[in-house]
């Protein structure tokens, strides 16, 4: 009786975990990103994201204030301020002068300073040095502490990639040489493939089937088989190395999947309605214009997706067409890949920098999502 239409499958269950598996295979990097990007270093180092609405137990280096700071006192030399440089931003249990013995002296302590004088840490990070002798160098006493520390969100990060151009590394500029290469690459195929979709799917003439074919074969061709013969060309014209020259690459290689989802969609519309407006003496323009486009919203609305996405995430393409030594056209995707190398060890930047890059693509992809379903069923009902 499992077989009989309209009855449950017993392996429903089954269906709902792979799906539940899925999504939260995808959810949980995502989010771990986003916390991580409102996140400090010192976080980020010893606690994982899914700990960040908790306090957390950090081991810190930090310095006190410099020699030229301090003041007299009593007759002994005297520095005092705050570790943290706020009172309460953690909670100090031990601390430390020497990187070998970091949890020497418990807060509140006193500790002999190798080069003379004592410093008192207080729980709260106050301290206060003294001397009587006075204080010489440069720079503050190190000191080495265990504390705990509330769960703090930060902002900071976000001000630094995109609205500092001294700590950006490039990605503010890289953020808008992406919209400039996506935006145009998405628009384009679109546009020619609406019309040479129309063509192949209610236009009679010679050679239709053999273009279906070879548009259907083109789908299966490597991209990186078309790089180098495709940048030879582009050299020869002078195109390879700007905007123009990588739109265009975008654009023939995203046309066969266009052509071939408009065409399947246009093809399953009604051919009653095509039909009456010639009759009534339309052209074929106005059919394409005011019947054909309205009616295959979801199918260029799917394929916008499909190119927006490809587009904003590509490198090879890129790298390959977009080619830059002065980073005046580098766009995020690149960007990312060169702070691996300079900032690797900042992983709140980094964490910032990819967060930034795939918020785009989730914006549209969410605001487009319901007609993502309805232009891959394109064709497959009739």
């Amino acid at each position: 009786m499992g077989n009989i239409m309209g009855t449950k499958s017993s392996l429903t269950w089954a269906v709902h975990i792979s799906v539940v598996a899925l999504v939260l295979l995808w959810l949980f990097p995502t989010v771990g990103l986003l916390v991580s990007s409102f996140r400090t270093s010192d976080q980020i180092a010893t606690s994982g994201w899914w700990k960040a609405a908790f306090p957390s137990v950090q081991n810190l280096t930090l310095r006190t204030a410099a020699p030229d700071t301090q003041a007299q006192q009593d007759g002994v030399y005297v520095i005092e301020g705050n570790l943290f440089g706020v009172a309460g931003e953690a909670e100090i249990s031990v601390f430390g002068v020497s990187s070998r013995d970091i949890d020497a002296f418990s807060a509140g302590d006193t500790a002999d300073l190798r080069k003379g004088g004592t410093v008192t840490v207080q729980a709260n990070g106050d301290y206060r040095m003294q001397n009587a002798e006075e204080f010489t160098g440069k720079r503050g006493q190190r000191v080495f502490v265990t504390a705990k520390a509330p769960p703090k969100f930060t902002l900071d990060n976000y001000r630094n990639v995109l609205l500092d151009p001294e700590n950006s590394e490039g990605m503010a500029k890289a953020f808008f040489n992406t919209l400039t290469v996506t935006i145009p690459a998405t628009i384009i195929p679109i546009l020619v493939a609406a019309f040479a979709a129309y063509a192949l799917a209610w236009m009679d003439f010679p050679g239709r089937a053999l273009l279906i074919a070879a548009i259907v074969g083109l789908l299966v061709v490597p991209l990186q088989l078309a790089l180098i013969p495709l940048l030879k060309v582009h050299n020869e014209i002078g195109i390879g190395k700007g905007y123009l020259g990588v739109w265009l690459a975008h654009t023939g290689f995203g046309l066969p999947l266009a052509i071939y989802l408009l065409r399947n969609y246009m093809v399953g519309l009604p051919r009653d309605i095509i039909e009456n407006a010639r009759v009534d003496g339309a052209t074929e323009f106005q059919i394409f214009i005011k019947i054909i486009l309205p009616l295959s919203f979801p199918a260029l609305a799917s394929f916008a997706i499909f190119q927006f996405l490809w587009t904003w995430n590509d490198l090879l393409v890129a790298l390959v067409f977009l080619i830059d030594a002065t980073g005046e056209t580098t766009v995020m995707t690149k960007q990312i890949v060169e702070l691996l190398g300079t900032r690797g060890g900042n992983w709140e930047i980094l964490a910032t920098s990819a967060f930034v890059s795939i918020s785009v693509p989730l914006a549209v992809f969410f605001m487009m999502q319901k007609y993502l379903v309805r232009g891959l069923l394109a064709g497959s009902v009739k």
